[in-house]
């Protein structure tokens, strides 16, 4: 693996009224049930961070280290980059105060729901931000909680040489199959971990593809089963698991999505820019490529662009 990302190549372009205004570059592949690659475009085989797209692999990593959760939707939200609305900010209070602690013990910055209505009334409810309301407030919930499980300190939860981050860094290996390149600095304030592209499709192919029981199926599962707590109402990750039955999909930071079907296959792709108007048709051109039809798919396979408050053109793959 190359210690360095080289970017991708054109995967989208952007066209009003019939004119060719930019184009979206960036990295993707495919690959089959057996996890083999099927197609592939730019560098898929540099570590890039796989952002918020980590979160089940860490899922994974505390359930394995006693992370004590019998609620598969408490399992969701841990696993989520929750939108911020008030049934997310409850079911991570839920948890932390079933555990004897509140917002304030949470490592993650306050914020304000990420959806413009959500904030809105939260503003116009005379509140602000909060840690709860931070979209991966669950995740952080279920590190402290990991920690009173393990015996770990709650202190320096955060930090890369804590034995909570050295366990959850273990499981992304074994989950992507190759080393961890590079460890940064996630925008909650938690470690964010280096892989390739296929290593992480490679991770999401494993979590659908495990048996009943393993950590591994828990964490799929609880995702499929409450796709609005991983993400929310209208998130992109969130309408593609209930449109699509069986998909574990997880979208991160930074133009990032991966996605697999048991018996299926596997996508993970980043946008160069970070632009998310790309990522999902471009994801929708490579689920199908593995054969996979969908009305949910047709409504994400190119997003409009307006002009004077009409559809004049549109967000295409290329790819």
């Amino acid at each position: 693996m190359s210690k360095t990302y080289s970017g991708g190549v054109p995967l989208a372009e952007v066209v009003r009224s019939g004119f060719v205004e930019g184009l979206h570059r960036g990295s993707v592949v495919v690959l089959d049930a057996a996890g083999a690659t099927v197609a592939a475009a730019g560098d898929v085989g540099s570590p890039v961070f796989p952002r918020s797209a980590s979160k089940p692999m860490q899922t994974v990593g505390m359930l394995r280290a006693g992370l004590p959760l019998t609620d598969p939707a408490d399992v969701a939200i841990v696993s989520a980059s929750h939108a911020g609305e008030e049934f997310h900010v409850a079911r991570v209070g839920a948890l932390l105060a079933g555990a004897g602690l509140d917002e304030s013990d949470l490592g993650c910055p306050p914020d304000l729901p990420m959806g413009e209505l959500a904030r809105e009334a939260v503003l116009r409810a005379g509140g602000g931000p909060t840690r709860g309301r931070m979209n991966c407030s669950g995740k952080h919930a279920g590190m402290l909680l990991t920690c009173l499980a393990a015996g770990w300190p709650r202190a320096g939860y955060r930090q890369p040489e804590h034995p909570l981050q050295l366990a959850l860094r273990a499981t992304v290996q074994e989950c992507t199959g190759e080393p961890v390149a590079a460890v940064g600095v996630d925008g909650c304030g938690a470690p964010v971990l280096a892989v390739s592209l296929t290593g992480l499709a490679r991770a999401y192919l494993r979590l659908v593809s495990a048996g009943p029981g393993s950590p591994e199926r828990a964490v799929a599962d609880a995702m499929r089963a409450h796709p609005e707590l991983v993400g929310g109402t209208w998130a992109e990750d969130s309408r593609l698991m209930r449109g699509l039955p069986g998909t574990l999909a997880k979208i991160g930071a930074e133009g990032v999505i991966a996605a697999a079907l048991p018996g299926v296959g596997a996508v993970a792709l980043k946008i160069d820019d970070g632009a998310t108007r790309a990522r999902m048709p471009v994801l929708v051109s490579a689920l199908r490529r593995l054969g996979v039809r969908a009305p949910v798919l047709d409504e994400y396979a190119e997003l409009p662009l307006l002009g004077g408050g009409v559809p004049v053109g549109a967000v295409r793959p290329v790819w």
